[in-house]
């Protein structure tokens, strides 16, 4: 459930893969699907093959020869060829998601920044306000954290990649932009890690790679992506851009939820997050567009940085929702429970025939945290097991327990007796949204 000490352990559940798609766009309306979880879990170790990550021990530690084999030649140029496809499936939705760019040149891209600025500050999203409103707020800010734990260092690797070139020439202050950025974030990774600390959290890289979901690895791997690739850098700072604006907009409420959640007064890496105003955001989108406008032409320049900018904020809208979905199911498993019962009841009781799929499995057999495309109830006819959807929880079902797990929600398990038989019915929608 946890990796210690090894970076290089992200299991993606590859036997998936027998039945999954990758050949086709996966649209807006399915982004949250296996295809999607899995698709980013793959891409995220591609593009961190090209990052360094530091081995848990001497030789003879697993993580050594994990190591070998993530960082080996041919895992690489796999990487490489599998990326192209995995990109056309997870990110083709989002062209024509974005909203048009209504203004011109660099003076219309500044307005539009800054017009969601504003709308970003007004409202902080979904995910907080379910989180700080939760009856166990300790569980939420745990799971809240550990997607930061995902999403924040990408930033860092995206903005050091875009530090390494030769282009002052061409625009002499971005250079001392992005540095400043970057020597910040450096500086607050010690707060991170007081945390984290104080989460009872930590601080290995992936450690929690079992419980990210699959939109916080989406808006993670777009900055990887635009960042890695040296043509897209103009989308690559519309990408920078939103995330400052992001993480301006919802330091606040994540201050709150972790000084409630874990009992501290003063969160540093939350509340320590620089602050964002429309002045000096307006200054920065010139600063950094106006040269290379100069250069490259304003209308090619506007369209690639608008384009990082809305894709961003499409990702982090899909995002938000979902964390916000994902913590308020978590908060209410009892109230799934007793759906359960009744759904199932109703099954049995008027004979409905559904889809339906059984599982037999050993004892510590553990199931990679996963989601389901359609709404299903975890039914245990034999044995024991436990349920987990959340980092240090293992909620135990025993025979005739029954729980509604909705389709996209992320989730795990692991069998405690000799064997356990459990049943999962498949809910049709209508069904479901009759309790």
């Amino acid at each position: 459930m946890v990796n210690e000490a090894n970076p290089f352990r992200r299991p993606v559940r590859p036997h998936d893969l027998k039945f999954l798609d990758y050949g086709v766009p996966l649209p807006e309306d399915e982004a949250l699907r296996l295809s999607g979880l899995l698709g980013h879990r793959m891409l995220r170790n591609i593009y961190d093959a090209d990052l360094l990550f530091v081995p848990g021990g001497p030789a003879g530690h697993p993580s050594r020869d994990d190591a070998d084999a993530f960082y080996s030649l041919e895992n690489r140029i796999r990487g490489r060829q599998a990326a192209e496809v995995l990109e056309s499936h997870l990110f083709s939705w989002l062209p024509e998601a974005r909203q048009p760019l209504e203004g011109d040149g660099v003076q219309g891209a500044k307005a539009h920044v800054l017009a969601q600025f504003e709308r970003r500050l007004a409202g902080p999203g979904q995910a907080l306000a379910i989180a700080n409103a939760t009856r166990r707020r300790k569980d939420a800010a745990t799971f809240a954290l550990v997607q930061l734990t995902a999403a924040r260092p990408a930033i860092t690797s995206a903005v050091g990649r875009s530090l390494v070139g030769d282009y002052d020439t061409a625009h002499p202050a971005l250079r001392g932009l992005l540095l400043e950025d970057f020597q910040s974030r450096s500086e607050r990774a010690a707060a991170y890690h007081e945390l984290l600390g104080q989460a009872e959290l930590i601080g290995e890289p992936y450690a929690y790679w079992q419980f990210f979901l699959s939109s916080t690895l989406a808006g993670a791997n777009h900055l990887h992506r635009v960042g890695r690739d040296h043509e897209r850098f103009l989308e690559f700072l519309g990408a920078w851009v939103h995330h400052r604006i992001d993480e301006a907009a919802t330091a606040p409420g994540y201050g709150d939820l972790f000084r409630e959640g874990f009992g501290i007064e003063s969160p540093a890496y939350a509340l320590g997050t620089p602050a964002v105003t429309a002045d000096g955001l307006g200054a920065l989108v010139e600063a950094l567009l106006a040269p290379l406008a100069g250069r490259l032409g304003e209308e090619a320049v506007t369209t690639a940085f608008h384009a990082g900018f809305e894709d961003a904020r499409l990702l982090a809208a899909v995002a938000d929702r979902d964390l916000a979905v994902q913590l308020d199911w978590a908060d209410r498993l009892d109230e799934y429970k007793a759906k359960a019962e009744k759904l199932h009841h109703r099954i049995e009781s008027e004979n409905i025939e559904v889809d339906l799929e059984t599982f037999v499995e050993s004892w510590e057999e553990t199931s990679t945290t996963h989601v389901h495309d359609d709404h299903r109830l975890v039914v245990v006819e034999v044995g024991q097991m436990y349920f987990w959807n959340n980092v240090g929880q293992q909620i135990p079902m025993n025979e005739g327990d029954k729980l509604l797990i909705p389709a996209e929600r992320l989730h795990g398990s692991m069998v405690r007796t000799g064997t356990c038989t459990y049943h999962q019915p498949v809910i049709p929608e209508d069904m479901l949204r009759s309790v």
